[in-house]
């Protein structure tokens, strides 16, 4: 491991892709792949809601770090319990909230650019949010049973759901930098052979991006890394943003919540399936006031996180 703590990536995270492939697949006609809710309720009552109005067998599968700023007792339990409704594998927030309260590390893995004052805040958030979670002992173990990646089958389209990348839990290498490179193209169509899917959806980097990889034999693989659904992912608004995948696209299904695809900030297709990057839209008056009641100005959660959530991106 690396020492300095949020810069970890502990070696149980370490699961490569080729197990991705073992994993059996849960088939469904609709997914919503919900990364980064960071314990926003109103953010998960507009996705329910959506996902409420589809048709056919609809899955949302919440891929880690639903967990951050909910570090009220009942914030987080009410977070948990909602989420454990439905699919969810476990993000770094969630993996590392079993660990002692005086390791303080979120295992976020930060990549050396980022600031230190952005790591020291983050391992204060988790120290906070891990205090909450080992005194509700039933429910942070069925958290901690929950897998770090999921497999399905969206009307025959093979998608992969993980946290961080296609080899770790806490990668980096979904992020739209790395995604960027094309000295790392090789790796990225490795992972698509190693873990037999057309599609990885990700989240962890809070950084949203939209990457076909062209494939041998002329196919395309996507990466979906849906940045935060709880906190701003699309420039230019306070949405969140999750991947929505179906035989349909969203302005087929529910063409009323689209808004002449206002709703939808990217989509392509592979193999006729839609994958698209979809707009969470929620009450951000009533979130902003929700944050401020549990991280007030001058606390750690408002330096790092709240002109963002203000603001936008």
């Amino acid at each position: 491991m690396i020492e300095k703590a949020g810069r970890s990536c502990p070696i149980r995270y370490q699961y490569g892709a080729a197990k991705i492939a073992k994993a059996p697949a849960t088939p469904c006609d609709v997914l919503y792949v919900v990364g980064g809710l960071y314990g926003n309720p109103y953010a998960l009552d507009a996705i329910e809601a959506l996902a409420a109005q589809e048709t056919g067998v609809v899955r949302i599968c919440f891929n880690g770090d639903f967990n951050w700023f909910n570090k009220s007792a009942d914030g987080f339990l009410a977070i948990n319990q909602r989420v454990l409704k439905h699919d969810c594998i476990l993000g770094n927030v969630e993996a590392e909230l079993g660990e002692a309260l005086d390791v303080a590390d979120c295992g976020c893995a930060y990549p050396e650019d980022v600031d230190q004052g952005v790591v020291d805040r983050s391992n204060f958030i988790h120290t906070e949010l891990k205090r909450t979670a080992q005194q509700q002992p039933e429910l942070l173990a069925r958290l901690l049973e929950k897998p770090f990646f999921a497999r399905y089958s969206v009307s025959g389209l093979n998608v992969a759901v993980v946290h961080g990348d296609g080899d770790s839990l806490a990668g980096w290498r979904f992020d739209p930098v790395h995604l960027s490179r094309s000295d790392e193209a090789p790796w990225r169509v490795s992972l698509f052979d190693k873990a037999q899917v057309n599609v990885f959806a990700s989240s962890h980097t809070c950084s949203a991006a939209f990457h076909p990889e062209p494939l041998p034999g002329g196919r395309t693989g996507l990466i979906s890394n849906n940045g935060a659904a709880g906190m701003p992912s699309a420039p230019g608004s306070l949405d969140g943003l999750f991947t929505r995948i179906s035989a349909s696209a969203l302005s087929e299904q529910i063409p009323e919540q689209v808004r002449e695809q206002s709703r939808v900030l990217q989509a392509t297709q592979i193999d006729g399936l839609w994958i698209e990057q979809v707009r969470v839209q929620f009450d951000q008056a009533k979130w902003q006031q929700h944050f401020l009641s549990e991280w007030p100005e001058g606390s750690a959660a408002h330096t790092s996180y709240f002109k963002r959530i203000s603001q936008g991106i």
